[in-house]
């Protein structure tokens, strides 16, 4: 009896001591608890995703080894969309009655034309009298195959109707208020199995109407506070059904459109045909750069022939020595001026010639200069009589304007259609006779 006492007055004590902490004791099983749980739901999601992801890498590479297209830089194909719904678990009693908004945003990058990645964040509507207005939310990477495109092949364009199978998980939270006011999180592994029907709107694409039903699973076999044994398996009585409606908005890519565009295939022969044509302008470019090489060393050439003729002594033509009455001996020297049809203007290229007459009156005080000028036989005779008088006085002009040489000791006179040569429009010249007399 003595000993059952003693048992007895131990076990008061050790009650007595649990009641004093019964707060520190239950936090601290709280604790553990969630701290279990949360390592668990961790541990849960690490596994599915490195799946998830081996299988996307895969289907990247294999998907894009098989097509080439443009806009497939990384800054390409982004978009974002805004998903409205409602949502329910599957097996807790009236499934409509249970319904609750949802709400959320997507970021969604397509890879190719056939598999997207999206970045899925949902809210949920607390339904209970509590006074916590948002009691779930859950954080998901999606995985999307475009079944349309997979089994149809992709035009570069998208369709204006495409089916999307989803694939997704990643991790949800419920916000409880606790007895004592206080807020309580409970983490746990989620997963979304659904279907996108797409109806892309308008010519460029820019936006995606889309209706969204699917089922999201509590991986740690709790929903909505329940508590299950069925951890990390897809069963009825951990999911929830998703009836949610989405509008999606695609950016513009570096192709100048908001999707993949096909790369237009090239014939070999084109390119052939194409690279022929470019040799052959590339010869004749040379060709070209040849001749005007050619040209410009002829126009250095004829540069400096004409520099040389500048810069030579008037040429003086002896005539025979005719012996006048007087006993004077008379020398001569002459130089013609072209000019253009019905021109009286002389061109720079007879410049030289007026220079060496007024050179050389200037040399030869004594000299004195007549003009004459001639016209083609083209016009009437009184035009012909006109201009040929013009061109005689321009030259006159030019040697007293330019070169300072006495009027004096220039005549000039219109000579009317000359006759000195056979072809007519060679007439059109004044010619110039120094004479000087010793």
């Amino acid at each position: 009896m003595g000993k059952m006492a003693d048992f007895t007055t131990f076990l008061l004590k050790k009650a007595d001591i649990c009641s004093k902490s019964g707060k520190i004791s239950i936090l601290f099983l709280d604790f553990v608890i969630n701290s279990r749980r949360k390592k668990q739901t961790l541990l849960i999601i690490i596994k599915i995703m490195r799946k998830l992801f081996l299988f996307l890498a895969a289907a990247v590479i294999s998907v894009s080894a098989s097509a080439q297209f443009e806009g497939n830089k990384f800054s390409d194909n982004w978009s974002l969309g805004f998903n409205v719904g409602s949502i329910a678990p599957v097996k807790d009693g009236d499934f409509l009655k249970n319904q609750r908004f949802q709400g959320g945003v997507e970021l969604t990058k397509q890879w190719t034309p056939i598999l997207a990645t999206s970045l899925d964040v949902r809210f949920c509507v607390n339904a209970t009298p509590s006074t916590i207005p948002v009691d779930i939310v859950t954080e998901m990477l999606n995985l999307k195959w475009n079944l349309t495109n997979l089994f149809l092949s992709y035009k570069g364009v998208p369709r204006a109707f495409e089916v999307e199978a989803v694939t997704g998980v990643g991790i949800g939270e419920t916000l409880r208020k606790t007895k004592n006011s206080k807020f309580r999180i409970c983490t746990f592994a989620a997963s979304r199995l659904g279907l996108n029907f797409n109806f892309n709107l308008g010519e460029s694409k820019a936006w995606t109407l889309s209706f969204k039903p699917a089922l999201v699973y509590n991986l740690d076999g709790r929903y909505f506070g329940k508590t299950g044994h069925d951890y990390c398996k897809y069963t009825l009585s951990a999911a929830a059904a998703e009836l949610t409606a989405g509008l999606t908005y695609h950016f513009m890519n570096s192709n100048n459109h908001r999707y993949f565009t096909n790369v237009r295939p090239y014939d070999q022969a084109e390119v052939d045909g194409l690279n022929a044509k470019i040799n052959g302008l590339r010869n004749q470019a040379k060709e070209l750069d040849t001749k005007v090489a050619a040209q410009a060393e002829t126009i250095k050439s004829l540069e400096r022939m004409l520099n040389d003729e500048r810069d030579k002594k008037p040429v003086v033509v002896k005539e025979p020595v005719v012996v006048t009455e007087k006993g004077v001996d008379t020398k001569t020297l002459e130089t013609v001026v072209t000019y253009r049809k019905g021109k009286t203007t002389i061109d720079a290229s007879q410049l030289p010639n007026v220079e060496r007459i007024a050179s050389y009156l200037k040399h030869h005080s004594t000299a004195k200069v007549s003009i004459k000028g001639y016209a083609s036989p083209e016009g009437s005779a009184k035009a012909n009589e006109r201009i040929a008088a013009a061109r005689a006085e321009a030259v006159k002009t030019m040697l007293v304007n330019k070169y300072g040489i006495a009027a004096d000791r220039i005549s000039a006179t219109g000579q009317g259609v000359g006759n000195m040569f056979s072809e007519p429009d060679w007439n059109r010249v004044s010619i110039s006779t120094i004479e000087e007399s010793k």
